[in-house]
């Protein structure tokens, strides 16, 4: 299974987290998808994003019961200044589980593989950890959707958008679940 996982930051120190889960880069629909609500999020550091960022998606992925073969982040897993968010979370799982970075804007110096999709002239940059950065590059290419975001990243980041107040399946997909 891969998951696609992001995190919405509130003004007031709350963080919500998502993951949707599916067996394939050309699936249009998740098989599942999981929300954590986390309380006293870490302030934003310039440079250590990932101190804020990697206990949300820590404790996101305690909630996954299922094995994941692959995840993918919404940002960088390696950026010019050294290991991004990525290579953390790649470390926290003793190698394991390759992660996929997918970033919208460009991190000046580094080695992302630019990946444009449907008519966009904007490409999304992709860095990698336990797979090449080419192979998950084409992977990301291939994700279904006609648009810049591929439909999946697309549903993470909507669902990391709703509090886990009003979770189910009219208020953000099939299969939601609140860890929090």
């Amino acid at each position: 299974m891969i998951a696609a996982f992001d995190v919405h930051y509130t003004e007031d120190a709350k963080a919500s987290a998502a993951a949707v889960i599916f067996n394939d880069y050309g699936d249009a629909a998740p098989i599942a998808s999981v929300t954590h609500l986390i309380h006293d999020v870490a302030d934003y550091i310039p440079g250590k994003f990932y101190k804020r960022e990697l206990p949300c998606l820590l404790n996101l992925r305690r909630g996954i019961h299922v094995p994941l073969t692959e995840m993918i982040i919404d940002g960088y897993v390696m950026h010019r200044d050294g290991a991004g968010l990525g290579q953390y979370l790649y470390v926290a799982f003793d190698g394991q589980i390759p992660i996929v970075g997918v970033a919208k804007n460009p991190y000046v110096g580094s080695s992302a593989v630019a990946v444009l999709r449907g008519r966009s002239r904007r490409p999304l940059w992709v860095t990698s950890a336990g797979i090449a950065p080419t192979e998950a590059a084409s992977r990301i290419e291939r994700m279904h959707g006609p648009y810049r975001i591929p439909t999946l990243l697309r549903y993470a980041d909507q669902l990391a958008r709703k509090s886990c107040s009003g979770v189910g399946d009219d208020a953000v997909g099939p299969k939601a679940k609140c860890l929090g």
